[in-house]
């Protein structure tokens, strides 16, 4: 790549994939926010179209420096069927990449869409489980707070900060999950359908406790299935302390603004 490929040029996202509307042949599109994670992401996606002929990938790339973006297109060439890129080139953030990739996604036609880590701390090998919880329900999120879900090679100090946070978004909320930190979850079309996209109060990762939450608070029904969260081996996470504190405020902001919405109890994980 030249010096140049590397600039982040005012432009629109670009958007490329094998087919404008995949709905007749992809079940399932999984989303992946990357930001320099050239290290993990083809490797991911391997695993996950390994799974199933009929589930996707869409990367949403914030074009990232070490080239993820190029990598992605590269695969596509070779392997094209069921792999999306949307390359964003401004208004970067965690939060924002996310909002675009559901928004694409609804675009597209997937009837379940849903979303994990590029750091490889997501096992694809735990989306059948999730998507066989699917049935009866509007969305499941892969927990590491269930019986049966754990974490490996996470420092104590991260695993308490997980648990800490969840109470507090549980008791904040009155959200009766227990991973509510949990970026690795499925939807439905229809229920993500309801989400005001263009509203959203979050810009950065606290937006995936406010998609959950707006889920939650329209009568969406939740399930938690177990899953191993294995932290990351490869690459260099964005997580700071300003960007938890910031992802910790927003809840309280969450709650006022959403207060209206009547909430409906969530389906109990099996």
């Amino acid at each position: 790549m030249s010096p140049s490929s590397l600039e982040s040029p005012g432009r629109a996202p670009a958007f490329s994939g094998p087919l404008e509307k995949p709905a007749a042949t992809l079940d399932l599109l999984m989303l992946i926010p990357t930001y320099n994670e050239s290290e993990n992401i083809i490797g991911l996606i391997e695993r996950i179209l390994a799974l199933s002929p009929h589930w996707g990938v869409l990367v949403v790339d914030d074009h990232s420096p070490d080239g993820t973006w190029a990598l992605v297109e590269e695969f596509q060439k070779k392997r094209s069927a069921h792999v999306y890129l949307l390359h964003r080139y401004t208004d970067r953030g965690r939060g924002k990449s996310g909002i675009d990739g559901f928004k694409k996604a609804l675009e597209m036609g997937v009837p379940v869409i849903g979303e994990m880590d590029a750091d490889g701390s997501h096992a694809p090998e735990d989306l059948p489980a999730m998507v066989e919880r699917l049935p009866g329900v509007d969305g499941v999120i892969g927990s590491r707070l269930v019986p049966g879900g754990r974490e490996e090679g996470r420092p104590f100090s991260r695993t308490l900060i997980t648990r800490l946070a969840n109470l507090y978004i549980r008791l904040v909320l009155a959200m009766p999950l227990k991973d509510i930190t949990s970026g690795y979850r499925i939807f439905r079309r229809e229920i993500l359908q309801d989400v005001p996209w263009d509203h959203l109060v979050s810009q950065g990762p606290s937006v995936l406790q406010e998609i959950l939450y707006i889920v939650f608070k329209k009568g969406g029904k939740l399930a938690e299935v177990p899953i191993t969260f294995r932290d990351r081996v490869l690459g260099t996470s964005t997580l700071n302390s300003r960007i938890l504190r910031d992802s910790l405020g927003k809840i309280l902001l969450f709650r006022n603004v959403y207060r209206k919405v009547s909430p409906l109890r969530p389906e109990k994980t099996r």
